[in-house]
């Protein structure tokens, strides 16, 4: 059962990555606006998780239609999928191996008297799973965000990486990486759970494809709450002691609105990928029910 859990997540977040990974692309450019501050003291305090990019900040900010139609104008269709291989490989290392984790404590922790499994510890396994999810696939993670924003850098500043494999090697030969997936696993796993439990549990609807969608959705926003103010790109290398230095001097910056810049896309992407995911699990589960 433990195997089976792994082979149905990372057939689920596969397709689900591949299919979002457009939305994806806009969204990590739409975070990157504004860069350079106009404050040279400044211009360093992002949120971080990858290298130094230093671009002009644009006149005015756009939405995520506007972003999508000037990737296409200036760099044609296909690169909305720029990044899509380092997506495959995130899915395959990360997603496969948080969503793997996620079921095997699921299964361990659920009452068997009521089935159910309490939030807490939904929230504690979605920490743990994440967190060894991580440290499996945020190399991939952090060269999927890289190769997305490379082609919105001048050319002469492009890092220009030939393969995923060519990004991740390049990286880790020149620095170190960190990453959200802790708390996407735990709001996106745990909520699902939760919200679909108390769906059946309060009879609104029966376990289909209604309840799947909805169930989805709704922990496609809460994630997209939760993980967006520890997703947004870097400045300069690590100009922070942690995580609350870097919220804190962010928020000095350029204000706590700041922490959710490129929300619209990022809900705009979490959602569809969240719905794509778990009703895509569902029915890989149906389909490998007798295995």
């Amino acid at each position: 059962m433990g195997v089976k859990g792994f082979v149905e997540g990372g057939i689920a977040s596969i397709v689900a990555g591949c299919s979002t990974h457009p939305m994806d692309l806009i969204k990590v450019r739409m975070q990157l606006q504004g860069e350079n501050l106009p404050n040279p003291q400044a211009h360093n305090l992002r949120p971080a998780y990858a290298n130094s990019i230093h671009v002009p900040p644009p006149p005015t900010r756009v939405g995520p239609i506007s972003v999508g139609v000037r990737i296409i104008q200036s760099e044609g269709v296909a690169a909305l999928y720029s990044g899509v291989s380092a997506t495959v490989l995130r899915q395959t290392l990360y997603s496969t191996t948080r969503m793997g984790l996620y079921d095997v404590l699921k299964q361990k922790w659920t009452n068997p008297e009521t089935g159910n499994m309490p939030l807490l510890s939904k929230i504690t396994a979605g920490l743990i799973a994440g967190g060894i999810g991580a440290a499996v696939g945020n190399p991939a993670d952090v060269a999927m965000v890289r190769m997305q924003a490379d082609g919105r850098l001048p050319v002469s500043q492009r890092r220009n990486y030939k393969s995923v494999i060519d990004a991740i090697t390049r990286m880790s030969k020149q620095e170190g990486v960190m990453n959200r997936a802790m708390i996407v696993t735990a709001s996106q796993l745990a909520s699902y759970d939760q919200i679909k439990e108390m769906i059946l549990g309060n009879g609104v609807m029966g376990d289909g494809l209604g309840t799947h969608v909805t169930a989805s959705f709704a922990a496609g926003f809460v994630a997209a709450v939760a993980s967006n103010p520890v997703d947004v790109e870097p400045g300069q290398a690590a100009p922070y002691k942690g995580a609350i230095d870097c919220a804190m001097k962010t928020v000095k910056a350029e204000g706590v609105m700041s922490l959710y810049k490129g929300f619209i896309p990022t809900i705009s992407r979490q959602g569809p990928f969240t719905v794509v995911l778990f009703v895509t699990l569902e029915q890989v589960r149906k389909l490998l029910k007798e295995f």
